[in-house]
């Protein structure tokens, strides 16, 4: 696991912002998570996920297929294939891994020397961030709401916590970015 991070974050964080400026400073590979739910519009296989049946998603469990799975708030499950994270690897890029704090909890076991970031902001600005999505219901933000709080509860998995306040996306990419740059160099 020598040159894959994880990014991880509630709903909001800007995990994906900072992802996206993070490709500006270091040539990086993400990992493409698999899924069980459809794509939506824009979306399609690879980008940004590749999208299977569950009977395909249980069958790859069962082979021993998959470095990482859960099963998410909405009912479909989303995991990282033992052949993404060998994709990555050996891409000679910096690897990206977005994940859960679920997926955290099963990586840091399977991987311990990982290092995993945790982006996070002021609960109200996490919020504040989700309503400004598109077409949302009380419905859902209530439960994004609710898996962000239990979220927190989860924040000890993580190596480096940081807050990518509202409007200081550079400040929390730089700090990212150093973390990154600390740890390659190591390796």
């Amino acid at each position: 696991m020598q040159n894959i991070f994880i990014i991880s974050g509630p709903s909001g964080a800007g995990e994906d912002s900072i992802i996206d400026g993070l490709a500006g400073i270091f040539p990086i590979e993400r990992a493409i998570t698999t899924v069980t739910r459809s794509p939506r519009v824009g979306e399609s296989d690879g980008h940004p996920y590749y999208f299977i049946s569950p009977e395909d998603f249980q069958q790859k469990i069962a082979q021993g297929e998959m470095a990482e799975y859960a099963k998410q708030y909405n009912g479909n499950l989303y995991g990282v294939t033992k052949k993404e994270l060998e994709r990555i690897m050996t891409s000679g890029k910096i690897g990206i891994w977005k994940l859960d704090y679920q997926g955290v909890e099963t990586a840091k076991k399977m991987f311990p020397d990982i290092i995993a970031v945790f982006i996070t902001a002021p609960l109200e600005i996490l919020e504040q961030r989700i309503r400004m999505r598109d077409h949302l219901t009380e419905t859902y933000i209530a439960e994004r709401m609710a898996y962000t709080k239990e979220w927190l509860n989860h924040t000890d998995i993580y190596d480096y916590t940081v807050e990518n306040e509202q409007g200081k996306l550079e400040a929390a990419i730089k700090q990212v970015a150093t973390i990154i740059k600390k740890h390659a160099a190591k390796k």
